[in-house]
């Protein structure tokens, strides 16, 4: 089989794989909020509870059909985008979920852009100076990164830079018609949700680098008296950043999931703090709409990184195909 095939069929059955794994991950959802004890209108309307009212919910929501067609009728209007309509604001859900998706986006990639710009440079110091006082420092300040909750990070950051300091906005998105109040209101959230990546990329960043710096071919370059500097700027650095690429979709994901505790302090609209507030009111037809658009876009992005590393890397493909 040719180079371009293999590639070819690696692809294909990767976008098998995702419309599988969204199908079960719809099922398995579909079916968890359904177990969910408690009476879905009567949490809903509150003390306006009559049962004309819960009747006209529970109509509204499916919840009087059987459980097969509550199914089939999901699943068939989630495949098209059809999530029905909101019984509390009776706004479609698609709607309702697109109004805060760029926000969040914008979210997951500025902080996925912090975790870079900031993560590779330390990964990079610690791997050129290994066992040093100075990689000890790195590895410490980087572990602490990582373990530390972003529930913790976002308070913390909340307190003395909004509350405190009073030098950046306390919540919010920002006016939509200023990008730069848009920008100011992004900065505390974005440096919450990356600072734990930002360890976990320095971390990975200088492993790999290390390894790559100990292979034959760098030995080589060195014996030829080219500079340590160079050869990590000009050769060991790319093949060092494979396994980064390789976690970008992974990244994003993970951003996505953990906006909700970064959007409700800063008081962020977004998917996040959607779910937040329509779980506590029980609207669980919104609920499901943002944890398809969550998990998509996870398995999507997942996705986008294994045909961009099929295609840099065609051994990838043999290995998997």
């Amino acid at each position: 089989m040719t180079r371009a095939r293999r590639t070819a069929a690696f692809i294909a059955s990767r976008l098998a794989s995702v419309v599988l794994t969204i199908a079960g991950a719809t099922l398995l959802l579909f079916l968890m909020v359904r177990l969910v004890p408690g009476d879905f209108a009567s949490v809903m309307l509150g003390p306006r509870a009559t049962p004309e009212l819960r009747a006209q919910i529970i109509h509204d929501m499916g919840l009087d059909r059987g459980l097969l067609e509550q199914l089939w009728l999901f699943a068939s209007r989630a495949a098209t985008g059809n999530f029905g309509e909101d019984v509390v604001s009776h706004r479609p859900i698609l709607d309702i979920v697109l109004d805060v998706i760029p926000n969040t986006l914008a979210l997951a990639f500025s902080a996925l852009t912090l975790a870079l710009v900031v993560g590779i440079p330390i990964g990079v110091i610690a791997a050129l100076k290994p066992g040093s006082w100075l990689d000890s420092g790195l590895a410490l300040l980087s572990i602490s990164f990582i373990t530390t909750p972003t529930l913790v990070v976002s308070v913390i950051l909340f307190l003395i830079f909004a509350i405190g300091l009073h030098w950046l906005p306390v919540a919010g998105a920002g006016d939509p018609n200023d990008i730069m109040d848009r920008l100011r209101h992004l900065i505390l959230p974005s440096v919450a949700l990356a600072l734990g990546w930002v360890g976990y990329i320095s971390r990975l960043v200088r492993a790999s680098l290390l390894d790559t710096l100990a292979e034959l071919h760098v030995r080589t370059l060195r014996a030829y008296g080219v500079s340590e500097y160079r050869i990590v700027g000009l050769y060991a650095l790319k093949l060092a950043l494979v396994p980064v690429v390789s976690i970008l979709g992974i990244g994003l994901g993970d951003l996505i999931g953990s906006s909700v505790v970064v959007e409700i302090i800063f008081a962020r609209s977004g998917i996040g703090s959607l779910i937040f507030n329509s779980i506590a009111q029980r609207n669980y037809p919104v609920v499901q709409a943002c944890v398809v658009f969550i998990v998509a876009f996870y398995i999507v992005a997942n996705l986008v990184v294994d045909m961009i590393n099929a295609l840099l890397d065609p051994r990838i493909a043999a290995d998997r195909g």
